[in-house]
């Protein structure tokens, strides 16, 4: 009998909402680690975002690239016989973030408080970004609506190779991703399924009307070049914010990228600078540890 394709992932801590479907759940690092009382990631430092009350999850793991820097195993994609419900992953969302952190509770101590872990399980925060492409889930607006009626703050994290849809969507931050800065570069580092740069630059474009982010994951030797042409890119868009974060050498992508692609935070820094001298963003903030800076638009 052939083995079933979300075994690995389970093994890795998913949790799937449905057994037909490939909605998922897997807290972060950050969750955990905050959870324990230890750092929170750079949303809380950038944006105010209690790690251990944010959900990280998916609608879908179809995806219509295959970046290079991507941690994800494109192998272990499963094909979905059917959508989850929008319903059907609100309901689960508690129980399976529950789940998902199963024994911290059994360690309360000093650093994994009792109000902290009642905390964690009334979770505030989702974020729509573990893995896959979620544009590609035809029940992306009903779900993002339904989270925000019941209190959630929504941050939903696309490709843009799908603006029809993300132009039906109102989270309470849209990222999109610019990981090029022309269409060479971008086939070379995306490996996108279809012809889609123009799609992407339709998708920065709606940025200029809500609250938004330009996500730009620099890789080392591949894509941290010209960075004037990132920034016309960006000015045109209008985002609110832009992230410049270095790549880190992490899970799948080991077997496409080596060590060395990974830039330090300096490198990143000396980037994003460079970025912000081409346009109206000027640097807000920084994360070493997360080699991440946040550049915000000037107005």
């Amino acid at each position: 009998m052939p083995s079933d394709p979300c075994d690995p992932l389970r093994k890795q801590g998913y949790q799937f909402f449905l057994k037909a479907s490939s909605a998922a759940l897997k807290p972060c690092m950050w969750c955990k680690r905050a959870l324990a009382g230890g750092d929170m990631c750079y949303k809380h430092q950038f944006y105010g975002i209690d790690s251990h009350r944010c959900v990280q999850m998916t609608p879908t793991l179809r995806c219509n690239q295959r970046c290079l820097f991507c941690w994800r195993s494109f192998e272990h994609e499963p094909k979905e016989a059917e959508e989850c419900p929008p319903e059907t992953i609100l309901s689960g969302i508690h129980k399976f973030q529950k789940k998902a952190l199963a024994g911290y509770n059994a360690v309360l101590d000093n650093t994994v408080t009792d109000e902290r872990w009642q905390e964690a399980l009334d979770p505030r925060h989702v974020a729509i970004s573990l893995s896959g492409e979620p544009t590609l889930y035809s029940r992306l607006p009903e779900l993002i609506d339904l989270f925000k009626s019941k209190g959630y703050t929504t941050f939903l994290v696309s490709n843009g190779t799908n603006p029809d849809m993300l132009r039906r969507c109102h989270p309470f931050q849209t990222y999109v991703s610019l990981d090029a800065p022309d269409k060479e570069t971008y086939q070379k580092v995306c490996r996108p399924l279809g012809d889609y740069w123009d799609r992407v630059r339709e998708s920065l474009l709606l940025l200029g009307s809500c609250r938004s982010a330009i996500r730009v994951t620099l890789v080392k030797g591949l894509n941290d070049v010209a960075p004037e042409q990132y920034a016309a890119i960006m000015q045109d868009s209008g985002a609110s914010f832009v992230e410049i974060k270095g790549y880190m050498y992490l899970g799948y992508s080991r077997n496409r990228l080596a060590r060395e692609n990974m830039p330090e935070h300096a490198g990143v820094r000396s980037f994003a600078e460079k970025v912000a001298a081409a346009c109206d963003y000027r640097i807000k903030d920084e994360n070493e540890l997360s080699r991440v800076v946040v550049l915000e638009r000037m107005r």
